[in-house]
């Protein structure tokens, strides 16, 4: 089950907002909001 890097919240695929491919991963998360924020600063959320 796939985690939002940026709020923590679990989420199914069909409840993902939007998804983000970075260094190879792809990242999904329950809000436009969340993945802003990750696209901003994404090094913050993946080390």
């Amino acid at each position: 089950m796939p985690t939002d890097p940026v709020c923590g919240m679990e989420l199914t695929s069909s409840d993902s907002v939007a998804t983000v491919r970075h260094g190879g991963e792809t990242y999904f998360f329950c809000s436009e909001e969340c993945r802003q924020r990750f696209e901003d600063k994404p090094t913050v959320y993946t080390e």
